[in-house]
């Protein structure tokens, strides 16, 4: 139940699921104020677990402190079967992350996505189909929830694109960073616009 839940996942949960952490928290708060963190928990994990405990990569953390967003508290950590099956929607970096993920909970396969391919999708979905928006806990939980399987169906089974996948910035520096910051917030901007109504 509420808030509403997004679990972002990449490999290693220093670089990329950390940054859509954050940017989404970041877009939440923009949308809805100081009570955004109580209407939707932003949090992410690695597929693997070699950098449990680490805080964000550098350049990661300096694109997040730059469009507002704090990489403040950050600890890495490895996806593990309870993350998914808390979480109302899930979105991978790549497409082998999502079949790492719905292999781990085959049930978690129409709530999980890649997250270029959510973006994607959204532009599909009529918001005057879901239920009202509200900034109140239980009624973004029901957006949220009708928003997911809007866009499950808008999918039709069919297979992320590649173009859908983030690529890997480690090790790459600020302007391959920059890149995949940007396309995370073209994905978690609409993503929140969808989800909370606007502050008056």
């Amino acid at each position: 139940m509420a808030p509403f839940t997004v679990l972002h996942v990449c490999m290693g949960n220093i670089c990329r699921s950390p940054m859509a952490e954050r940017l989404l928290a970041l877009a939440v708060t923009e949308q809805a104020g100081p009570v955004g963190a109580d209407l939707v928990l932003s949090h992410s994990a690695g597929t693997g677990g070699w950098h449990e405990g680490e805080e964000m990569n550098p350049p990661a953390a300096r694109q997040v402190r730059s469009r507002g967003g704090s990489p403040d508290d950050f600890s890495a950590r490895k996806l593990r079967a309870e993350h998914i099956e808390a979480a109302d929607l899930i979105l991978t970096a790549t497409a082998d992350q999502y079949d790492y993920v719905v292999a781990l909970r085959p049930d978690a396969a129409d709530r999980t996505f890649v997250l270029g391919e959510f973006g994607r999708l959204l532009s599909a979905v009529d918001p005057s189909t879901l239920p009202a928006a509200d900034r109140t806990p239980d009624a973004v939980y029901e957006r949220g929830v009708a928003l997911v399987a809007a866009v499950a169906a808008a999918r039709n089974g069919e297979p992320a694109q590649a173009k859908d996948d983030l690529d890997d910035p480690w090790g790459r520096g600020d302007q391959v960073f920059a890149r995949v910051g940007d396309e995370i917030q073209s994905t978690v901007a609409p993503l929140t616009a969808v989800l909370l109504p606007p502050l008056p």
